[in-house]
């Protein structure tokens, strides 16, 4: 039987009575919907499920971003996070999101969740290193003064896939830059600033430091300084929380309503290996999809 047990009172819940290695059935799929919007990070402890059975199971949620490099052999719908070294080159990743964002925002369909199952997970001590930090942004759009709510209602904020790839190539990425082609096949795009989350129905604070650009209704100064503001106020420890991974985790969150970060608190010769499914937001926002799924928990 599905259980879920909360992590603390922002986020978080670890999820057991499941084997994602088998179909969901429908009940099970609609509690795990409402979990979602309601605690945004779930935990799967001792899942080590291969790629094509993460893919299988993410694929619920709606359809999977392809990454055309850096894919597992056995589903390239699964990319692979890491820093392992084999043959003198990456099997992966390995700085993928190591600053504050959320996935897909630079997609005209977002993103809707990320699946991960880690493989490797770097130890010190006894203790766990390259944990996923995560920040509740509809907690925080809840305590946002009533003025800054007012002013920005109907405001849109754009977002570009390059602003990320230059941030992290400021921070140390081998990452090389986009060229103009690339950049032309993923033009900004924008969302609007207060997104209403489809299954919580609750405002979520939409903007993130890593993908957004400007807030197109206000002047360049004006945006600037909102942005900040958002990004301050997202980032109030009492919105945060961290998972801390074991092998076999596997973790399932929503980018709707949070931010996250991958903590690279580990050295080059500590590995740390991820798969991972990214999956698009083109099911959750269809009422018909939504009303089908959750009526079998109603």
């Amino acid at each position: 039987m599905l259980t879920i047990k909360p992590a603390n009172a922002i986020l978080g819940a670890t999820v057991t009575g499941v084997d994602l290695n088998q179909p969901l059935s429908a009940a099970d799929f609609g509690g795990l919907l409402r979990a979602l919007g309601q605690y945004g990070v779930l935990c799967f402890p001792n899942q080590l499920i291969e790629a094509p059975a993460l893919r299988d199971f993410s694929i619920n949620f709606g359809s999977l971003q392809m990454i055309s490099r850096l894919a597992d052999a056995n589903a390239p719908e699964v990319s692979i996070l890491s820093n392992v070294v084999e043959n003198g080159d990456y099997i992966g990743t390995p700085d993928a999101g190591q600053d504050w964002h959320t996935d897909m925002t630079y997609n005209r369909v977002p993103g809707f969740v990320n699946v991960l199952v880690a493989h490797k997970v770097p130890m010190r001590d006894g203790k766990p290193l390259g944990g996923t930090a995560f920040t509740n942004t509809q907690a925080a759009y809840d305590d946002l003064p009533s003025d800054v709510k007012t002013r920005l209602t109907n405001a849109t904020a754009l977002h570009d896939h390059n602003q990320f790839q230059e941030l992290m190539r400021s921070k140390g990425s081998t990452r090389p830059a986009q060229t103009e082609a690339q950049k032309r096949s993923r033009p900004p795009v924008s969302h609007p600033v207060f997104l209403t989350h489809p299954i919580s129905g609750r405002k979520v604070i939409y903007v993130n430091p890593g993908f957004t650009a400007r807030i197109n209704e206000l002047s360049p100064e004006e945006s600037d300084a909102t942005l900040k503001m958002l990004y301050a106020h997202v980032m109030q420890p009492k919105y945060a929380y961290t998972h801390h991974w074991s092998v076999g985790d596997v973790l399932l969150w929503d980018h709707l309503g949070t931010w996250h970060c991958a903590l690279a608190d580990y050295a080059p010769n500590e590995y740390r290996l991820m798969k991972r499914c990214q999956v698009m937001a083109d099911k959750v926002f269809d009422p018909a999809f939504l009303q089908e799924k959750l009526r079998v928990v109603a």
